[in-house]
């Protein structure tokens, strides 16, 4: 193992310690303080109050294990640039969600949307942005709606134990691994804290015990991170079409995302209205259970990161082959999950 490796495996080892010890804590601050999601609407699929602000204890994870790694190892210049803007426009994202989590400053949807789009600039001020397309006005304009649209998805799809987190775990490691071969570090001392600090909180998220939801302080937050990560490294060292793997490793977000919203609009309903028509929710009514879904979304998120690296090191006919054997296979899942009746 490598120098770089080690540094990546302590920088992973200290999120995930620091995030396991205080999770729990969070959870009873969450209880004496009563912040919990209570299921007062018919989108809620839980049925008592579950303490909320375990998004608290993956950002001190994923905090500190940058700091530490940071204190311990000299950072290239660019690194060090590229984290100012990630920890920037994270801090305005986790005081975002923690707004939204205490329910004492309830925001519109617009103002979130504003919140979003100031944190996507402060990544783009730090040159973490679309950088394969002419004229840069333009492709500015596109890294921020990727940023929004990414801190959405994962918010979108935090909607059963373990599904967000877990998906997020997966995505980490696929920038990671992509990544490694490339000079961006950022990318991977970030991309392993991520999956350490959530990877801490995920057991407790299942526990039947010890329940405690990440809200969304954790669900945007991570959105933000993890869109960060895929504009942070290249694709393209074999193909040009590369660059459009990080649609895959976030497929299942950007997924649910897209069908949650068609749906809604063929009901006449805003996609910005709460509603059950999720897509794993709809697996769970056609009949599969919880653990069975968490199974078969990580399985599905493992393939989707294994082709996302395939299109990077293939020939650019066999990657356009990958990407159409996978969007036919999505259309195709579309069609049969929007026949599955939804109350």
């Amino acid at each position: 193992m490598t120098p770089e490796n080690i540094l990546y495996l302590h920088c992973f080892l200290t999120a995930l310690v620091l995030s396991a010890a205080l999770t729990p804590l969070m959870r009873q601050i969450a209880i004496y303080f009563r912040v919990l999601d209570r299921p007062l609407s018919e989108v809620k699929t839980h049925k008592r109050p579950i303490p909320y602000l375990g998004g608290v204890a993956v950002a001190a994870g994923l905090a500190f294990s940058l700091i530490a790694a940071r204190v311990l190892t000299n950072f290239p210049t660019g690194t060090l640039h590229a984290l100012r803007g990630i920890f920037l426009g994270a801090i305005i994202i986790f005081l975002l969600g923690l707004a939204d989590d205490i329910q004492r400053y309830g925001l519109s949807y617009k103002k979130k949307f504003l919140i979003q789009f100031v944190a996507a600039l402060c990544l783009i001020y730090f040159d973490i942005r679309i950088k394969f397309i002419s004229p840069r006005w333009f492709a500015d304009l596109l890294s921020v709606v990727w940023i929004v649209g990414i801190i959405n998805a994962v918010n979108i799809i935090d909607i059963m134990d373990g599904l967000a987190s877990g998906i997020a775990i997966i995505a980490s490691f696929g920038f990671l691994f992509i990544s490694l071969p490339s000079e961006e570090i950022y990318v991977n001392f970030t991309s392993a804290a991520l999956a350490g600090a959530l990877l801490g909180f995920i057991p407790y998220n299942l526990s039947k015990r010890w329940k405690i939801f990440m809200g969304d302080t954790g669900s945007l937050l991570i959105g933000f991170v993890l869109a960060a990560l895929s504009l942070g490294t290249s694709y393209t060292r074999v193909n040009d079409v590369g660059v459009f793997s990080p649609i895959l490793i976030l497929g299942l977000p950007i997924y649910d995302t897209v069908l949650v919203s068609y749906l809604r609009y063929t009901k006449g309903l805003s996609p910005f209205q709460g509603s059950r028509d999720h897509f794993a929710l709809r697996l769970e009514t056609f009949g599969f259970f919880r653990e069975e879904i968490l199974v078969m979304c990580y399985a599905a998120s493992l393939l989707l990161t294994f082709v996302a690296y395939e299109v990077t090191i293939v020939t650019p006919h066999y990657a356009y082959l990958l990407y159409g054997v996978t969007g036919a296979i999505a259309l195709i899942l579309g069609t049969w999950l929007a026949r599955i009746p939804i109350e």
